[in-house]
């Protein structure tokens, strides 16, 4: 089975942009705009055919880039915060408690997403970015201000989780609007924005923390994250009148009862609660493990990050094209178990070049965690008219996983004799990975048994 596992382009209008649109998404949060995106075909209104690149097409990935980069990069980079807060700036505080600071804002960002999708159906995509571009950047702004763990938690936190939420769904629809043909390729562009935002600004932290300190670090970031908006919106709405219909005008359910009845959608998303309950502890604490346990260099200890955020593009880009030749299921069962073996020998790194190779190989096998479990959840649904919102309700589901999993690692931390014992949280990011890997297993032989899609899976 392909990336694009039904050919859904056979569709009518803007109901077959949307589902295209679900099957290419490439993060939990890219997934949420199926919640609020789901209509009936009657209730949605025939568009103009999508166009099929061309110059103003590619410059809308490019400003979708861009605008990636800040969305998730700010957040992927929350572990060099992390070790920087843990050890320096708020070392009165516990590692549980600052990690809720990153966990808020990537749980409020989708939460956000799930919820703005009305917002999008009724035609705000442009006060969507404003907005959403305006609050991020004020909310970076305001984190330089600020000294206590409070007024962190609030800008980092949660002004930063819901400005983010509504800057998500209007930046991949235009451009999954733009493209018919190239539109797989157009969207894994503009999604790798997003580790590679994570790079850079986790390299602006490593070269200008200790020349400038904390809070003109910040406002460089803050200053860089205002000059790519400046960029990536007028790339973005370029010609976006001329699309047709942006939305439908009429806003779409978000919530389907009957998804609670059925066994394959709750087997995925127990699936993808367990995955996500570790995938984000080892971002957030392969730094500060470098620093405290194994005496790094802040600088030293900042590079595991940047080397996982960068194979995690390899990851995804290999993933991708395994998926298109072996189906999804087999690629993304070897990267759940993959990952959660990586974290357990996590254990034994006691050298800088351990910490390296460690961090490499869970990038690489995790990252293909973000786009693959969207792609295969057209199996788990066949009914198109639902997709989007049981889609949308398993990725909430994921999402409080992603919200409580690095506070519970750093709570496991804080119980070890000298506030270093990492044995607790390395076991419970493996162990919940495992096991979600295998609940991957339970729902491909569930999958299987019906004889319309089980020859799919492979």
């Amino acid at each position: 089975m392909a990336v694009t596992t039904c050919s859904l382009e056979d569709g009518n209008g803007t109901e077959k942009e949307y589902k295209t649109f679900y099957e290419e998404a490439s993060s939990p949060a890219e997934s949420q705009l199926a919640t609020a995106s789901t209509a009936t075909p009657e209730a949605v209104p025939s568009s103009p055919p999508p166009q099929d690149g061309g110059m103003r097409a590619w410059l809308q990935v490019l400003g979708s880039f861009l605008v990636f980069s800040n969305l998730w990069g700010f957040i992927f980079a929350f572990g060099s915060f992390q070790s920087f807060y843990q050890l320096h700036y708020l070392s009165n505080e516990t590692p549980s408690d600052i990690s809720w600071i990153g966990t808020i804002a990537t749980g409020l960002l989708i939460f956000v997403g799930v919820l703005s999708g009305p917002l999008f159906d009724l035609g705000y995509f442009r006060s969507m970015l404003i907005v959403g571009g305006i609050g991020e950047t004020l909310s970076v702004f305001l984190l330089s201000l600020s000294t206590k763990y409070w007024q962190i938690l609030l800008t980092q936190g949660l002004m930063c989780g819901l400005t983010n939420g509504l800057l998500y769904l209007p930046g991949l629809a235009l451009v999954g609007r733009s493209f018919k043909k190239h539109r797989s390729m157009a969207m894994a562009l503009t999604t790798c924005g997003a580790p590679i935002g994570g790079i850079v600004y986790t390299l602006m932290f490593q070269q200008l923390i200790n020349k400038i300190g904390f809070e003109w670090t910040i406002r460089a970031m803050a200053f860089f994250m205002l000059g790519t908006y400046l960029m990536a919106f007028p790339l973005l709405l370029w010609g976006a009148s001329n699309l047709g219909d942006m939305a439908s005008g009429t806003t779409r359910k978000i919530f389907d009862s009957a998804a609670l009845r059925d066994l394959p959608f709750w087997s995925y998303s127990i699936s993808n609660f367990f995955i996500f309950l570790g995938y984000m502890v080892p971002f957030v604490y392969f730094s500060a493990y470098g620093q405290s346990k194994l005496g790094l260099s802040q600088s030293a200890a900042l590079n595991t990050i940047i080397a996982a955020q960068a194979c995690s593009i390899f990851g995804r880009l290999v993933a991708g094209y395994a998926a298109t030749k072996l189906g999804v299921m087999v690629p993304w069962i070897l990267a759940a178990m993959c990952s959660g073996a990586f974290c357990l020998a996590w254990y034994g790194v006691k050298s800088e070049g351990g910490l390296i190779t460690i961090a490499c190989l869970f990038g690489c096998f995790s990252g293909p965690l973000i786009p693959l479990p969207p792609s295969l959840f057209p199996l788990v649904c066949p009914d198109v008219r639902v997709l989007g919102a049981r889609l949308g309700m398993a990725q909430a589901i994921g999402s409080v996983a992603s919200l409580i999993g690095a506070p519970i690692a750093g709570a496991l931390l804080s119980t070890g004799m000298d506030g270093n014992n990492y044995l607790g949280l390395q076991l419970f990011s493996g162990l919940v990975m495992i096991m979600g890997g295998f609940q991957l297993i339970v729902l491909y032989f569930l999958l299987a048994r019906r004889r319309d899609i089980g020859k799919k899976l492979f």
